[in-house]
């Protein structure tokens, strides 16, 4: 599980200490949810909150991470923590699953427009990795201030029966859905097109329409326990298949449940005895410089992440802006591709700047990619990037075409491929090291992270250029107005550019403490590799459909 802040200081690796500790800061306070009263109403009910459930059906010590914590962190004037549903994956008697619960305690575990957003991810992962998925359903269905934005479209709430349907019919994904309060309207359909459905006797509904509701629609008065509690799906309805006394015997079956699926197809990539790394990852803190846009060793960074700090570099001498080779992480082998960062000096020609894609990086790093996709060896792309390069020299190189080579290597690999970002994350650079729109497996970033088009003082000088050009060669200063417009536009930027807001709009899986790293890395990696086939879309439908 995520580990302690480190304590915030100041001096060399304050920056990445203090957004760290932020980072904890506000992790502790949305895992609260609705709150202490909220909690204790969900246990004066005889039920566990989200987290409990997931914590007790999850393997105990063994390391989980939570997907998508920070959306909508910074919506709703805060009224949406983790937008009501807790995503998260880990592992049940040592298999690699996806969990997704409702948090009752945050306005009865109903669905925002990013609910929606956070369970198709869930699924998504579910459904590339072939790994069991596991719903614990707690919900009072739409939050109807915000239908608008959950029922209709092609990514509303449709989209998870869509995905439910697929897996079902299609991947033989296992699917478990565990009823453990209200589960109504469209929301049964959850559980309906699941494999197992476990209900908890007292506590969990499940229908299409509460009492409520049909004494308005039929003029008929019932209580809900017997219109559709566990004892009628279990006896009458025949809906559900398991029927247990409580929260915790209900987690206790689901265990079962997984212990009994056959093992998964999985990835031949090649997996040995997981070594340390050459450096403690704490020293992650003092290798990040303060300024982002200071140079630092990427070496040393992947020092602190590498079984052994061992990196069987590929064409160590060409094209040092970008580094590429083989390694392992937790034993497991993957092939490296991360940015160097600092002045890079070649003999005979012009320094170049670390962190830039040129033409040759460009061709350097697409052979890379398509031998590691022969090779069947997953992908690990180390982000700190600050673009491709520009010029009359780049654009005679051919930089558009090495540069689309790059991007078509990546798009078209079909091993996983994990993203991890260390600083920048900028432009079309962003894009060709696996930016989120390819679909990598999964994205993970430090709070230092920084993604967007462009820095902010790159940002005024594209939008005020021709303006202060104008006054310079006039002699003359901006103006109060002017220079304050501009730092309204630099402090926009900054706040745009930030981790915490690409984690709060689904932008990256979850922001991870420097040394979470290796552990985040490796259940990320080992999920993916349960399925053998390509990693390519959300979804692959299997060969004798296509």
């Amino acid at each position: 599980m995520s580990s302690e802040a480190p304590p915030a200081q100041t001096g060399k690796g304050s920056r990445l200490r203090g957004l760290t500790a932020e980072l904890r800061a506000l992790e502790e306070r949305l895992r609260a949810g609705g709150g202490p009263e909220k909690i204790q109403k969900q246990h004066e009910q005889g039920k566990l909150t989200a987290r409990e459930r997931v914590a007790l059906l999850l393997d105990e010590g063994s390391y989980s991470r939570e997907i998508g914590l920070l959306v909508a962190y910074d919506e709703y004037k805060g009224g949406a923590p983790a937008a009501g549903v807790v995503t998260t994956v880990g592992r049940v008697g040592g298999r690699e699953v996806v969990v997704v619960a409702n948090d009752a305690t945050v306005k009865a575990g109903s669905w925002w427009p990013e609910t929606i957003k956070k369970i198709l991810r869930a699924q998504e992962i579910a459904m590339r990795s072939r790994v069991p998925i596991i719903y614990l359903v707690d919900s009072a269905g739409v939050n109807l201030p915000y239908q608008g934005g959950v029922f209709p479209g092609q990514y509303g709430a449709a989209r998870i029966f869509y995905y439910n349907s697929i897996m079902r019919r299609y991947l033989r994904v296992p699917q478990v859905s565990a009823v453990m309060g209200p589960c109504v309207a469209g929301g049964a359909y959850l559980p309906a097109l699941s494999d197992i459905i476990i209900m908890v006797e007292g506590t969990s509904f499940m229908g299409l329409g509460g009492a409520n509701l049909v004494k308005g629609a039929t003029g008929q008065t019932i209580d809900n326990e017997t219109l559709g509690g566990a004892r009628t799906h279990t006896e009458i309805s025949g809906v559900a298949h398991y029927r247990e006394p409580s929260d915790e015997a209900c987690l206790a079956k689901i265990r079962e449940v997984i212990s009994e699926l056959p093992p998964p197809d999985r990835s031949p990539a090649s997996v040995a005895e997981s070594r340390e790394p050459a450096r403690p990852p704490a020293d992650l803190y003092d290798i990040i410089p303060e300024d982002h846009r200071h140079p630092y060793e990427a070496r040393d960074v992947l020092d602190c992440i590498l079984d052994g700090g061992h990196l069987d570099e590929f064409q160590a001498d060409y094209a040092r802006e970008m580094i590429t080779g083989h390694a392992r992480v937790a034993g497991i082998q993957v092939g490296v591709i991360a940015n160097s960062r600092g002045l890079v000096r070649e003999k005979g020609k012009p320094p170049r700047f670390g962190g830039i894609i040129y033409t040759e990086s460009a061709e350097k790093v697409a052979y890379f990619i398509e031998t590691c996709n022969r090779q069947r060896t997953p992908l690990l792309f180390i982000q700190d990037v600050s673009g491709f390069m520009v010029g009359a020299e780049a654009e005679h190189s051919g930089i558009i075409r090495a540069g689309a080579r790059f991007v078509e290597a990546m798009a078209t690999a079909t091993v996983p491929k994990i993203v991890l970002t260390v600083n920048h994350a900028s432009g079309a650079g962003y894009y060709a090291m696996a930016g989120q729109g390819f679909d990598p497996d999964f994205i993970f970033s430090w709070p230092t992270g920084r993604m967007g088009v462009m820095e902010g003082d790159s940002a005024v000088q594209a939008i005020y250029g021709t303006q202060l050009d104008k006054l310079k060669r006039a002699g003359a200063e901006p103006d109060e107005r002017l220079k304050a417009e501009m730092g309204r536009v630099r402090e926009d930027y900054e706040q745009q550019l930030d981790a915490k807001y690409a984690a709060a709009r689904g932008f990256v899986d979850a922001c991870i403490a420097p040394e979470e790293t290796r552990d985040a890395l490796e259940l990320a990696l080992r999920l993916s590799l349960n399925y053998s086939g390509p990693h390519l879309g959300q979804f692959i439908l299997p060969q004798a459909l296509a």
